[in-house]
């Protein structure tokens, strides 16, 4: 086994219900209630939920009116995005006292190599309680830590004890752990692959990891490696400070749902140039552009074309997306639309979303 797994110590530190934890660390009177981060009692989607409010079912990407329904003393708070960002800086300041190998997944989680430390300690389960312990005694607020020998597992480990917890998978428990573990709490598998592992009757890590490549790769495609390869502790992604930008996005939630493409095409200009701002701030242009729909209804559509030269102006994109917007008629009136770049020109490593609105 120690021929398999490399010889790293990971950290994956993952915030506890970062936003609504933000809220009610700056509002006292929000403290020990259930609350809701975006959306409204009669409109959108919620962001984020507190774990008060995570008790009766609410959590993010769910209709604000199904949270209301579930949670009648559900409390909707406008997100302050400028506030997680300084809250963020200040997390990530306390992680480069540890290592300068941090590679951050968004405003609340990142990994750390601790294999050598600026520390001088060979414990990764001791830097991550002292990390942990720095954040609450810096910010005020609590996080959970997963620890092991590569980031698949760590990032796992990190949702065990939640809240204000953490759990260490050494060397010898992993491959016990992962055979252990329930398929739909593998890192990369989805409701959909879950749903298609149930039917081919794999449920825990043990009855996947019977299943041979070939089986794999024929059920799941270029997955299927990927699935063969972690159930046995295999996975040797390093941990990078920066990460691949693979898309530059922005994207529009309205007030009002349109149901003209004449009012579409006003709101994509608007998306268009803020989207060109951003593609020129990092000096990236790409070939593929991307239409985002969301429907009344919350059913999503996307539809791409891919050029045969790399595009970052204004107009030539409003020019496709509208091209892609009368492709076919809409199905519904419409609640958001979107635009992505991706196929891109750069080897800049961080993920790039413009969200113009948050308010669902």
């Amino acid at each position: 086994m120690e021929d398999l797994i490399p010889n790293r110590k990971i950290i994956h530190v993952d915030m506890d219900a970062f936003y609504a934890s933000v809220e009610q660390l700056d509002n006292p009177l929000l403290r020990g209630k259930p609350i809701a981060v975006g959306g409204s009692e009669n409109r959108g989607v919620v962001a984020a939920a507190s774990y008060e409010a995570r008790k009766f079912g609410v959590r993010s990407a769910i209709s604000s009116i199904i949270a209301k329904k579930n949670c009648p003393d559900l409390i909707f708070v406008a997100p302050r995005f400028d506030r997680y960002k300084e809250i963020s800086s200040q997390i990530q300041k306390i992680f480069y006292e540890y290592t300068d190998l941090v590679e951050p997944l968004s405003l609340d989680e990142a990994y750390l190599d601790v294999t050598i430390n600026k520390k001088g300690n060979p414990s990764a389960t001791l830097l991550a309680q002292e990390i942990r312990q720095r954040i609450f005694d810096t910010v005020g607020l609590t996080a959970s830590a997963g620890i092991s020998v590569n980031k698949f597992v760590a990032k796992i480990a990190s949702d065990y004890n939640k809240p204000n917890g953490q759990k260490t998978v050494k060397p010898e428990e992993v491959i016990l752990f992962l055979e252990q573990l329930a398929i739909r709490k593998f890192h990369g598998v989805g409701k959909v692959t879950t749903e298609k592992m149930y039917q081919l009757g794999i449920f825990t890590g043990l009855e996947l990891k019977s299943k041979s490549l070939d089986f794999l790769e024929k059920h799941f495609g270029k997955s299927g490696s990927f699935y063969y390869n972690v159930v046995r502790g295999i996975h040797n992604g390093e941990v990078k400070s920066n990460r691949i930008t693979k898309s530059v996005a922005a994207e529009n939630t309205f007030d009002s749902n349109l149901s003209s493409e004449v009012f579409m095409i006003e709101k994509l200009d608007i998306i268009a140039a803020t989207l060109e701002k951003r593609l020129k701030k990092h000096k990236v242009s790409g070939k593929t552009i991307t239409l985002k729909i969301k429907y009344s209804d919350f059913t999503q559509q996307t539809r791409s074309k891919t050029m045969p030269y790399f595009v970052s102006d204004k107009a030539l994109i409003l020019e496709i997306v509208s091209e892609l917007l009368y492709q076919e008629r809409m199905k519904n009136s419409v609640r958001l639309l979107g635009i992505a770049l991706s196929n891109l020109n750069t080897e800049l490593k961080q993920f790039v979303v413009v969200q113009l609105k948050f308010d669902f």
